[in-house]
């Protein structure tokens, strides 16, 4: 009988050892969130038999700690995704992101519906959040699945301000005046850098990309009170140091050329980089040359991914893939149509 020598460099080095034939396409329970402005958006969405509230987000991807995802499938159901890395390491995120993050995984994915406006907030990029919470910053985007009529977000600033009128804005209520307010629709794309001031407004339903972290300088919660009668913690004097205030443009939205059956670049930053695909065909995606993860989100309809082990895995809106770095390829096979969007590092 072969025994492998697990000593040998052939088996250590290689992204093809023998150990890697445990890994396979993961799929994740939902980590459902209630806030004071969720809807009831998510739960059908993503065919969940919950009878929950004001479920305002479902973390889908999760290394947070305190929120941290489990597999849901295979023989590494039950585990947590940071045990995952500590376990699998590069062979799960890949080398050069083993090497730039260690055991602490760089994206969280999330679906958020808005019944009610979010507050206006930044976030920190990496040198501050690091500095001030030994955190990642937040650099992320969305993808806006669904909005209802009137729908908008607020991305960035309509004119430029100095620090002191941003104080003195915050003070007498009138922040919101400089800000630019975008309406949106169902396909709409906006990457939102550290810096940017933000919100999304009450009736959108995003699919949102963005580095593992959960800091947030709230700069304006439109006076609202919680179950208790009190008001939100805001972050006003935290955010003046966060804040870009050369950040002005009349659309910060990310303008692409829809097209079937093939994938569209729609984010490439060095945190993320996404596509959509929009397909009613079949399509093999070669990652054979990819030194990452990759996380499939599906937004719309079903399908199949089959690796190239044969490893096979059932896909429906509202439900996220992650593939570890070690695939080789992909088949999508959609069930009718499907909508996916695609990420990696």
């Amino acid at each position: 009988m072969f025994v492998p020598d697990f000593n040998n460099p052939q088996f250590i080095n290689t992204r093809f050892s023998i150990i890697n034939y445990a890994m396979y396409p993961m799929k994740f329970e939902p980590i459902l969130k209630q806030t004071l402005w969720g809807g009831d958006k998510i739960i059908p969405f993503k065919h969940l038999q919950e009878n929950l509230p004001n479920v305002g987000e479902s973390w889908e991807v999760s290394a947070v700690e305190g929120s941290e995802s489990v597999v849901a499938n295979g023989n590494e159901k039950g585990a947590t995704l940071p045990e995952l890395v500590r376990k699998y390491q590069a062979e799960l995120v890949g080398e050069a992101n083993y090497a730039r993050f260690g055991a602490k995984f760089p994206l969280l994915i999330k679906f958020i519906d808005a019944k009610l406006d979010l507050s206006i907030q930044v976030h920190p990029g990496d040198e501050l959040a690091k500095k001030r919470h030994n955190s990642f910053g937040k650099n992320e985007m969305w993808y806006v699945i669904a909005a209802d009529k009137g729908a908008k977000l607020i991305s960035g600033f309509s004119q430029e301000i100095t620090p002191k009128e941003y104080k003195e804005r915050v003070h007498d209520g009138t922040f919101a005046d400089v800000l630019q307010t975008c309406a949106i629709q169902p396909g709409d794309v906006f990457y939102v850098p550290a810096g940017r001031v933000h919100g999304i407004g009450a009736g959108a339903f995003v699919a949102e990309i963005q580095q593992t972290s959960d800091i947030t300088y709230r700069i304006f919660d439109y006076n609202r009170r919680d179950k208790d009668g009190k008001t939100r913690e805001l972050h006003t004097s935290q955010a003046l140091d966060a804040i870009n205030f050369q950040d002005v443009e009349d659309d910060f939205r990310t303008h692409y050329d829809a097209v079937k059956n093939e994938p569209v670049e729609i984010v490439a930053s060095p945190y993320f980089t996404t596509s959509v695909y929009d397909m009613t065909e079949e399509i093999s995606c070669d990652y054979s040359e990819l030194d990452s993860f990759v996380i499939f989100i599906c937004v719309e309809g079903s399908c199949t991914l089959t690796d190239n082990e044969q490893n096979q895995v059932e896909v429906c809106a509202g439900e996220s893939v992650l593939l570890p770095a070690v695939t080789q390829e992909v088949t999508i096979t959609p069930h009718g149509a499907v909508k996916l969007l695609e990420t990696y590092v």
